[in-house]
């Protein structure tokens, strides 16, 4: 093996530059040599060495306005890192996640340099909507990295690019794993007070659509039963937007910040009041029941919506194939609704029984015989070594 790698990885938001690092991390257990990185990251991949080609939150934007309004400055920042990286020649380019963004980027450095292998670590939603954009891939993508187990048969019949499931990070997320010890230390169902986690959703546009709908279901719920406290997790980012948001509903969270906060908060949560996204999976790992809610811009719901052909916006619902956990979206995401969830699981009802029961098949659906790194890098590593100018 070579003395040096040379690595680009390309990760749009904050999720993608955690993975990036973690799999940097499990690299260098692995190849036991000096790695030197490159390309687009965060606080995570900037701890293992990455000086990043410009600041993350330049391309860390959601919602179709917002995309709309930096696209100049997008298509330039594209072209921008891709000459950077085809002149580098990294041993491989790994992009993570955010498909607006890395897609173009990896299609543009393909065009430049078609000796650099290219590695998509976490695949675009092709069973969600857009589909054809599996067999598109095959032309600038070597190989996928795919997180849900049902990626790979799917990428297989859109005939996208070969594919391997590596697992879920959450499965060896120390912190996740805590908290399940705990609870179920704790028992099934705690004597006493209850305690209602709300999560509306890590970005701004987020939490304003849903926070003050979120308020008004915790308002209803206190009206038909007083027994119970409730904590909103967040983020500095947004922290003090989300108290201000907060600081408008009729009966005040408890509002706890951080990662650490967090999952304190999971290990006595008897329900969950969460924005659809990953946060769905943490709660249905931790065994956790669950309503979900969303609402998109108008853009999205006209134009985009339509177009979606997935079953469930649910990942618990997806990976289950089955409506394990109950989602609202748009004008139908109303307090009443929300608050008679969160009620009949505030109870040793029969929904709540049932859904407590569908999300322990969400782990064994999910299981790996290794963690997600170790997959990840043994996959990859025939990538480092196929450049012919090595």
């Amino acid at each position: 093996m070579a003395d040096r790698l040379k690595l680009a990885v390309i990760a749009g938001e904050e999720s993608g530059d955690l993975l990036g690092a973690d799999l940097v991390l499990a690299l260098r257990d692995k190849v036991r040599c000096a790695i030197d990185l490159i390309g687009i990251g965060g606080k995570h991949l900037a701890a293992e060495g990455l000086k990043s080609f410009f600041d993350l939150d330049e391309i860390a934007i959601m919602g179709i306005d917002a995309i709309l309004k930096k696209m100049p400055r997008l298509l330039k920042l594209i072209r921008q890192v891709s000459f950077f990286i085809a002149h580098e020649k990294p041993n491989c380019l790994i992009i993570i996640d955010s498909p607006e963004f890395t897609h173009r980027v990896a299609r543009k450095v393909r065009g430049l340099n078609p000796t650099i292998p290219i590695i998509n670590y976490i695949a675009p939603s092709v069973w969600a909507w857009r589909s054809q954009r599996a067999g598109g891939m095959r032309s600038f993508i070597d190989h996928v990295l795919v997180v849900l187990p049902f990626e790979v048969e799917v990428m297989k019949t859109l005939r996208g690019p070969p594919a391997t499931y590596v697992g879920h990070r959450l499965l060896s997320c120390k912190a996740l794993l805590d908290v399940c010890s705990e609870r179920e230390k704790r028992g099934a169902f705690l004597k006493g007070s209850r305690t209602v986690l709300v999560l509306p959703g890590s970005r701004r546009f987020e939490i304003r659509r849903l926070m003050p709908v979120f308020g008004q279901a915790i308002k209803e719920l206190r009206n038909k039963t007083s027994d119970f406290k409730i904590i909103l997790p967040t983020i500095p980012r947004i922290e003090l937007e989300v108290r201000a948001l907060a600081g408008l509903w009729p009966i005040k969270p408890d509002i706890v910040v951080g990662e650490e906060e967090k999952w304190k908060a999971f290990i006595d949560a008897d329900a969950a009041l969460a924005a659809s996204g990953t946060v769905s999976l943490e709660l249905a790992l931790c065994g956790i029941p669950m309503v979900l809610a969303y609402r998109v811009d108008w853009f999205s719901k006209k134009f985009i919506m339509p177009r979606i052909t997935c079953w469930s916006a649910a990942l618990p619902n997806i990976i289950a194939d089955q409506p394990v956990v109950p989602e609202y979206f748009n004008e139908f995401v109303r307090p009443g609704i929300l608050s008679r969830h969160l009620e009949s699981y505030l109870t040793n009802s029969l929904s709540r029984r049932a859904q407590v029961e569908n999300l322990k098949r969400i782990s064994v659906l999910m299981h790996t015989a290794k963690p997600s790194g170790e997959i990840a890098v043994e996959t990859i590593l025939p990538f480092l070594y196929k450049r012919p100018d090595i």
